[in-house]
């Protein structure tokens, strides 16, 4: 006789019949639009996993079909070919649930503006659609009565979305700091632990499929800049688009400023940050930023490493949480995708209405130069008596403070000697001075560097990057 384990008695207890759907409530039809990376997988689990996911919904997820521009094109994982189809429209008119992946603008809002007319519910993993749209979608899904859910959106497997909406519901989050985009985080771990130019470690992530052929989207900040902007939507519980993040990317980033990261005791990671402040003039409101930033090598964030993503949150009464795994890849986004897709099926079967996200205040975005942190400078000067004094004053002037100073002689530095576009020579002795200051507001720290690049002691500002977690 086979043992059966609790597991399986659950199973046979709650699973419907394969084989007599008369008995069995109506099977909820799936249309996937779009069959890529993430796409394929999910077309995967709902075939591999039909059984177990008919146990945990109460009936039969049933892939009505796949809208695809090549119905013989090659995928990661191939179904019956006719499950493919080139009319959207006819396949989201015929779904119970409507699973968008194709990514980009259009024509995925009208398909889910359609999904949502219909009465369908909608699972999407759109980023750069919901931090443009997501206010007007979400008002729309409301309206209707159905359901649009999205965990899938920002840091692929990582339930990030749902704790921010639901378990912190009742706590006021004030920061939101995070790894948010795999491919960067690959690139500059590979710059930090193996010393390699920017150039190659985008070479190797294209080669291991982290980056694609054009990586703008990612190198430049704003994929993570999208994120930041959904992020911010469900910490503050307010409408926050995508224009309204400041955006820096990491392409400028040098072996020099790694070294003098590392000797510094920092790492360089591009963060996202959401974060409540309250301007110079009094107003409350929020601040959102994407870019490179110094974080000590004890925090935790800096430990995170290759294409792994994590976000950090700070609330009032939680205090600090970090939540951390795989960011990007098919299977980790599409378990991100089914768990929305079976919470969805269980609120079907079992009744009543759509789960809505709507903002619910309002919670202005202030310019960057509101923001609170702190700079390292990296400057060329002239290496004589009084230098340190000049700068020193000069900092002070702008209400900025400094933490710790350091000079070298340029000789000694041949990374930064090696980006300069003047020749060193005896006759012209120079150092290189790494300034880090204490936490000020952004716009006077910018104005500091501003002076700095003015006096007759500076022969050049070499590098400026931001410092968190100190």
């Amino acid at each position: 006789m086979t043992a059966t384990t609790p597991a399986d008695r659950e199973a046979t207890q709650q699973a419907p019949s394969q084989t007599s759907p008369e008995s069995s409530p109506e099977a909820l039809k799936i249309a996937l639009l779009g069959a890529g990376t993430v796409g394929s997988q999910v077309a995967r689990i709902l075939t591999e996993d039909a059984g177990m996911l008919a146990a945990r919904v109460g009936t039969r997820l049933e892939l009505a079909g796949v809208f695809v521009r090549n119905p013989d094109g090659d995928r990661d994982y191939r179904l019956p070919r006719e499950l493919y189809t080139t009319d959207a429209e006819a396949l989201v008119d015929s779904a119970d649930i409507v699973v968008e992946l194709m990514g980009g603008i259009e024509p995925a809002k009208t398909l889910i503006e359609r999904a949502i007319a219909h009465g369908s519910a909608v699972v999407t993993g759109n980023k750069a659609l919901l931090a443009q749209s997501g206010s007007e979608l979400f008002r729309a899904a409301a309206d209707a009565g159905t359901q649009l859910s999205f965990e899938a959106s920002v840091a692929g497997a990582i339930p990030i979305l749902r704790p921010l909406r639901d378990s912190l519901a009742g706590d006021t989050v004030t920061r939101v700091m995070g790894i948010a985009n795999g491919t960067t985080n690959y690139i500059l771990d590979q710059m930090d632990s193996t010393g390699a130019t920017f150039d190659d470690a985008l070479a190797d992530a294209q080669a291991l499929g982290y980056a694609e052929a054009d990586p703008t989207a990612d190198v430049e900040g704003h994929d993570a800049a999208a994120k930041a902007a959904i992020l911010a939507n469900l910490a503050f519980h307010a409408p926050f688009r995508i224009d309204e993040v400041h955006c820096e990317g990491i392409t400028r980033i040098t072996a020099a400023d790694n070294e003098a990261a590392s000797e510094a005791g920092y790492v360089i990671k591009l963060l996202a940050i959401a974060e409540r402040i309250t301007a110079r003039d009094g107003t409350a409101g929020a601040v959102l930023r994407v870019h490179p930033t110094l974080l000590p090598r004890e925090h935790p964030l800096a430990a995170v490493r290759g294409a792994f993503n994590a976000v950090f949150v700070e609330a009032e009464n939680a205090g600090e949480l970090m939540f951390y795994g795989p960011g990007a890849g098919g299977a980790p986004t599409a378990s991100a995708v089914m768990g929305d897709v079976v919470s969805i099926a269980r609120r079907l079967v079992r009744g009543g209405a759509g789960r809505t996200h709507t903002p619910k205040s309002v919670v202005p975005a202030l310019p960057v130069g509101e923001a609170h942190t702190s700079y390292m400078v990296v400057l060329r000067v002239a290496d004589r008596p009084g230098v340190l004094a000049s700068i020193a004053s000069s900092v002070a002037e702008h209400g900025v403070s400094i933490v710790s100073m350091r000079q070298v002689p340029l000789a000694e530095d041949d990374l930064v000697a090696e980006e300069s576009s003047e020749e060193y020579t005896d006759e012209t002795p120079e150092s290189v001075l790494r300034i880090i200051t204490h936490e000020a507001r952004e716009q006077d720290l910018a104005a500091t560097v501003a002076a700095l690049e003015q006096l007759d002691v500076v022969t050049e500002v070499v590098s400026v990057l931001r410092v968190e977690g100190n």
